[in-house]
């Protein structure tokens, strides 16, 4: 893959947007100018709104997802999770620990302001509890899981070395959170977010829901300092690249939904000032996404197995028991998944792509500098996202029919709507507000 250098455009200390020496004088300054405001404020519009999860024409399909074992590392999870609580105090917990229906699940964000109350942030916690909270996410993920998410803390801190701004970007400008009570059956999970990192999971009775997904880095390379040699993206570049100059110049020209990066011939709206060509970041969790491009129905065998392979750079970050179900799961759905591309297909051309079918949702996106001052997209600053459509991001659709079978055998709750609350047993998190 083509490694294009970020240094020609590393901003001078006139030009940088690091706004102050924390996090919170930064935060303060970039929420008094426009551009920021403006983002937060389409956020805000989004925030409140019942989840329906998103979908091609605003209907979600029905009978997807169900309940059975997949075989989740949940005793290592819980066991993980519960010796974090322990370590909390009264009032890290009370930030923390949430019910497994809170609406907090849906209020994550991917930039480097710190706006949230909620949330053990992990730069201001004490180094054990940090490392707790870590050892939730490795117990929860496949090494190379972990490992990204990793990558993706560590390019961050990288990233501040280059600006000189550590205490705005660093390996632990990230706030983590868990909801429900840890179990082996019942349903319960985590969040952890911040700068290009969003990971949202749900385990109940063995499965794992892993989305949404959100992992980026605005240099995706460290090339010297403490971090030197952590790289990130190059699979999801480089198969994307294979995928698409696999196929032949007929579907090549179906899956190509424009050719300009900077959306010049897309329609008006379709590039955001802040996502650029995403459509499932933050707060989009009920988008409405038509298919676009190529059906994967057209795909020849060494296509379809192209098409499996990328899918499944994305779905490495599960452990094998979900990992595989979740590819399963996209081969029962290979004649309905569809594939589309923006951009150029060289080695040195920056790109998007969206692989997207009832059951997943990936995004791959280079973008333009936000902290450097590439006003083109580049190699060396990627988004991706991963979502379960129809309802399945953030286990909600396995949590609604766990409730339903509950109060089917007489146990559970009655208010109708997935976003049920759960019970303490000596440990308060019943905090479902902001």
């Amino acid at each position: 893959m083509t490694d294009m250098d970020y240094r020609p455009y590393v901003p001078s200390a006139e030009e940088t947007r690091i706004s102050g020496d924390t996090v919170e004088e930064h935060t303060a300054a970039r929420l008094s100018s426009p551009r920021p405001q403006q983002l937060f404020s389409e956020w805000a519009a989004l925030a409140d709104k019942p989840f329906v999860g998103m979908t091609t024409g605003g209907v979600k399909m029905e009978g997807l997802f169900g309940l059975k074992p997949e075989g989740a590392p949940v005793e290592a999870m819980a066991s993980a999770a519960w010796a974090l609580l322990d370590q909390l105090s009264p009032e890290e917990r009370a930030r923390t620990h949430h019910a497994v229906g809170s609406p907090l699940w849906q209020k994550w964000q991917n930039t480097e302001m710190f706006v949230e109350e909620h949330g053990l942030r992990l730069e201001k916690a004490t180094k054990p509890a940090r490392e707790l909270a870590m050892a939730v996410v490795r117990a929860s993920l496949s090494d190379v899981g972990y490992d990204s998410s990793v990558g993706v803390m560590r390019l961050n801190a990288f990233l501040g070395e280059v600006l000189n701004a550590p205490g705005v970007l660093n390996q632990w400008s990230y706030n983590f959170c868990l909801f429900g009570e840890p179990s082996t059956e019942d349903p319960w999970g985590w969040q952890l977010f911040g700068h290009h990192l969003s990971l949202s999971c749900l385990t109940l009775g063995g499965q794992m829901v892993l989305t949404p997904c959100f992992m980026g880095a605005e240099i995706t390379r460290a090339d010297h300092g403490p971090h030197a040699g952590v790289q990130m993206f190059q699979d999801h570049e480089r198969l994307g690249l294979e995928l698409m100059n696999g196929l032949s110049p007929e579907l090549k020209q179906q899956a190509i939904v424009g050719h300009s990066i900077m959306g010049d011939d897309l329609p008006e709206g379709r590039r955001h000032f802040a996502d650029h060509l995403h459509l499932g970041g933050a707060f989009q969790d009920n988008r409405i996404v038509p298919y676009e491009g190529l059906e994967a129905a057209g795909l020849n065998a060494r296509q379809r197995q192209s098409l499996a392979d990328l899918v499944g750079a994305y779905v490495g970050t599960l452990p094998d028991g979900p990992r595989q179900a979740k590819l399963e799961a996209f081969e029962r759905h290979l004649a309905e998944t569809h594939f589309c591309w923006i951009g150029g297909t060289g080695e040195a051309d920056p790109f998007y792509y969206r692989v997207q079918s009832p059951v997943i949702f990936i995004e791959f996106d280079q973008h333009a500098g936000v902290f450097l001052n590439n006003k083109e997209p580049a190699k060396f600053h990627v988004h991706t996202i991963v979502r379960t459509p129809n309802g399945n991001d953030y286990g909600a659709d396995l949590l609604k029919q766990h409730y339903q079978q509950a109060r089917g055998t007489g146990h559970g709750h009655d208010d109708g709507h997935s976003h049920d609350h759960g019970h303490s047993h000596g440990h308060d998190h019943d905090h479902e507000h902001d």
